[in-house]
Order: C-alpha cells, then structure tokens, then sequence
C-alpha cells in the first residue's frame, strides 16, 4: 500500500512538470522570420559623390564633358564641342574658300532605368556658334550658274569701271538658341565601380532652320564676249536686275535643299574616366525573406 501510494505523488509531479514546461514554451512569442540584407550600393550613393571627364567625336565637333551623379538613376553632364576646318569648294561654278566654325556648350541630364548602360538623354546646347564663312573672288572671263542661267564675269577695265564679281556668303546652323538636345546611348561616365567608360550616344539637337546667304558685287556679263555687262549693283540696269533675281532664286534652292537640318544629327562615340570625389559608405536594406 505504502508503495502504491509513493508511485502516484510520483506519477503526479511528473505530470505537473510536463505541465508546466509545455505552458512555458507556449506563452513565448513565436521566433521572428528569418531576414535577408541586401546591399543596395546603387540607392544608397549619394549625389555628388563620382565625377568623370570624357572626349568624344560627334557632327557637332570634338567634343569635352564633365559629368556627375545626382542619385542612383541620375546623372548631370556639362558638354563642350569645337572644330574647324578651312577647304576650297566650287557651286554652281563659283569658287570659294570656305571655313566650318563649329563652337557650342550645354548641359544634359542623363536617366538611367537600370541603373546603368542604357539612357535617356534630355537637355540644350546654351552656347550655339555652329556655322560656316566663305569668300568667293571669280576671275575675269569665269563663267558661273545662277538659277540655271549663265553669266560671266567681267574683265577689268578701267575705262568703264568693270571689275570681276566676288562676295562673301555664310552658312547659320544655330537659328534657335538655346537649341533643345534629346539623345539616347549606351554607357554610364559616372560608373559606381572601376574608372573606365566608352559611352555611345545618338540623338538630335533642334538647332533651327539652317540659312545660307550670299552677297557679290562687281560686274557680270551675259556673253563670253562680254559686249553686255553691267554692275549687279545697279538698280535700274535690266541685265543687274536680271542678276539679283537669279541670285535670290538661287540662295531659296541652297536653302530649301538643307532645311532638313534644323534637326541636326548627332552620333557621337566616346572615353570617359570617372573617379571618387567624397567617400560614403554603403547601408545595407534588411527585407523580409
């Protein structure tokens, strides 16, 4: 009887204990979800934190920028671009010794959707001096084509004063300033790693309708025998008037034929080398796995 009754306040305490353990273990709250970091470098770069200097060719020229970061998807660049080149050209049978200036500077703002490579490119050319000059002096007994009508220009002769037909004619390719640039392109100058960059870069810049003036002055003759010539300076003279009408007619067609660069074409290709200029330190993102 006596060990009966041991063997159930036994029994009994091991139940209590088992009891309590279980109750202890329900009233702790459950374990929180295992977490994951992620180092999220691109959210976390702060702006002005990277710049690069880059060079590059285009239409526009050799071109220079300076770029730098915004946030992870944005970037700002300061462009430059210049060239010029002097040559000897013939039209419509006149010679003339032309040079291309081409002088601008703007800014782009540069979105990259995936952080790098691929962009979208908006901004302006706020300095635009892109054009070209040419001086033309045509020889005595040289023949040249105006509106499909022929002339020759006269010989010097003191007796009457004839001299031979020369001017000066120019070339504008920056009707509109500013001129608004949209661009897309490969390659970010601002790069988050290493130094090196090679952007590609293709778009337009709205430079407004290109024009082309010419002026001459001296004398020019209908026949090669020169018997009929007059100064293209006289405004009663029919053989002058006749002249200044072709020369109008003749500049509408020059610039008719390039009107279609007031959207002016860039295709540009390029090195970039980008560098630190304050240091940061990248946080990092807890998110629930």
């Amino acid at each position: 009887m006596r060990r009966f009754f041991t063997l159930s306040i036994l029994l009994c305490l091991a139940s209590y204990t088992a009891l309590a353990q279980d109750s202890s273990s329900t009233s702790q709250p459950p374990p929180p979800p295992p977490m994951r970091s992620l180092v999220a470098p691109q959210d976390d770069v702060p702006p002005f934190s990277r710049m690069s200097f880059g060079a590059g060719v285009s239409p526009l020229g050799i071109g220079f920028q300076v770029s730098t970061d915004l946030d992870s998807h944005l970037n700002v660049r300061g462009i430059g671009n210049v060239f010029s080149y002097s040559t000897t050209l013939t039209s419509s049978g006149i010679p003339f010794s032309a040079a291309l200036n081409l002088d601008s500077g703007g800014a782009m703002l540069d979105y990259y959707p995936f952080h790098h490579g691929f962009r979208l490119s908006g901004g302006a050319l706020f300095v635009n001096r892109n054009g070209a000059t040419a001086t033309a002096s045509i020889p005595g007994g040289t023949s040249i084509t105006i509106n499909n009508q022929t002339y020759y220009s006269a010989n010097t002769n003191p007796a009457t004063g004839a001299t031979p037909l020369a001017g000066a004619g120019s070339l504008t390719l920056n009707t509109t300033t500013p001129s608004a640039v949209l661009t897309t392109g490969w390659g970010n100058p601002v790069k988050r790693s290493g130094h090196w960059d090679f952007p590609v870069e293709i778009g337009v810049a709205f430079i407004g309708t290109p024009k082309v003036n010419l002026a001459l002055s001296g004398w020019a003759c209908t026949d090669q025998t020169q018997l009929f010539c007059a100064n293209i300076a006289s405004p009663t003279n029919p053989i002058a008037q006749q002249f200044q009408a072709n020369l109008s007619t003749q500049i509408a067609k020059w610039n008719s034929n390039i009107s279609g660069l007031d959207t002016y074409p860039i295709v540009s290709f390029g090195v970039a080398y980008s560098f630190r200029v304050r240091s940061y330190q990248v946080r990092k993102r807890r998110l629930a796995g």
